[in-house]
């Protein structure tokens, strides 16, 4: 239901050639486009009303919206707009955000629910990605030239691949064992994961997920929101990787602190909860 629903949403980038016009039409949309963007949004939503009942819509609106907000990005990454690497952007959260449901369905199924989206991940998150698009915007008002400097959001994007890649590889090696919420209490199924990325970090999805988020904003070239994104994150994922240790320390033990003395957290200057049984 959601890939399906993803690929539909998404679908909004295929209106250029159904209008037999441009992608630069719809990524400064005149009347026309702005039409044709409301009846693919009316259009769809009803389909998903048609399609599935009540608890399943609200996992296909979202990755609807989600597969939307990738086909538009697509739509400004074909032009050559001041928008251009905006696309890029967007294209980078929705993908990023849709695949964190998509594999944990995958993984580990019986915790999966909307949050898995993390479309609500925190306010505080929230607040992050709007300060950015308001900076991105302002700085293109007053300083236009400095929102096209290719070769710097390049490397943002490759930031944002590499990142996004590793936290992916780090849910798929870990299996079941991964969870979006710390787990205070050891199942049955819970193991000591210690191969593939796990061998090079200890804490890979938050590796991935860091270098990810700092991705985004060279990607938009946002030097406020570069600075402020690299400290939150990192103050973030200390917290949250000494708050982590100390649960992994009371599951496995002996086990866990070899495994900590033997590979590092992966973080720069984060070497995770100083404690020893």
């Amino acid at each position: 239901a959601s890939l399906g629903s993803f690929l539909l949403g998404a679908s909004v980038a295929a209106l250029p050639l159904l209008l037999g016009s441009s992608p630069a039409l719809l990524a400064a949309p005149g009347l026309r486009g702005r039409l044709a963007l409301a009846l693919h949004v009316a259009g769809v939503n009803a389909a998903l009303l048609l399609l599935y009942p009540r608890p399943l819509y609200k996992i296909a609106v979202r990755a609807c919206f989600l597969g939307f907000a990738f086909g538009c990005g697509l739509l400004l990454s074909a032009g050559r707009s001041a928008w251009r690497h905006f696309g890029w952007y967007m294209c980078s959260l929705s993908l990023f955000h849709y695949s964190e449901y998509l594999v944990t369905a995958i993984n580990n199924p019986r915790s999966l629910s909307l949050d898995s989206f993390l479309l609500n991940h925190s306010f505080e998150y929230n607040l992050a990605a709007l300060s950015s698009w308001v900076e991105f915007t302002l700085e293109k008002l007053l300083f236009p030239e400095l929102k096209q400097i290719t070769w710097l959001s390049t490397v943002g994007l490759l930031m944002v691949i590499f990142g996004d890649c590793l936290r992916k590889a780090a849910m798929l090696t870990a299996g079941s064992n991964f969870n979006h919420i710390v787990q205070n209490e050891k199942s049955d199924t819970h193991t000591l994961v210690t191969s593939g990325v796990y061998g090079w970090f200890r804490h890979p999805s938050y590796v991935g997920w860091f270098y990810w988020s700092i991705g985004t904003q060279v990607l938009l070239c946002n030097p406020i929101c570069v600075v402020g994104y690299a400290l939150a994150s990192w103050r973030f994922f200390r917290e949250r990787i000494e708050e982590e240790e100390i649960t992994l320390i009371h599951f496995f033990g002996e086990e866990y602190l070899e495994y900590k003395r033997k590979v590092p957290s992966g973080l720069p200057f984060i070497k995770g909860v100083k404690l020893e049984l």
